[in-house]
């Protein structure tokens, strides 16, 4: 007869209201942290935007300079690209 070990609800444990239990709190208070984190995250996009960059130069002349430099720069990347694709190795084209 081991009742050392054994433990039995006794009525007073019963009659306890659930927020009285340690326990309760615990699993309540995960998602109440997730939701105050995602209005401060809410408040915080709000008064502090981002500023909006701009892509293109303001000046149209300069716009077709920046696309030719923009698609010199993207030359290896698209190389790369084509190569993963199809396994052919491309060509180098001497600069005059």
């Amino acid at each position: 007869m081991n009742t050392s070990h054994s433990r039995s609800l006794s009525p007073s444990d019963s009659a306890k209201p659930w927020w009285s239990f340690g326990m309760v709190w615990m699993i309540i208070s995960g998602p109440a942290v997730v939701v105050v984190a995602a209005f401060v995250t809410l408040y915080l996009a709000i008064t502090i935007p981002d500023p909006v960059l701009p892509t293109e130069v303001l000046n149209p002349r300069n716009a077709i300079e920046n696309q030719t430099k923009l698609d010199e720069a993207m030359a290896p990347a698209m190389q790369a690209r084509n190569h993963a694709a199809t396994g052919v190795v491309p060509h180098k084209q001497d600069k005059k």
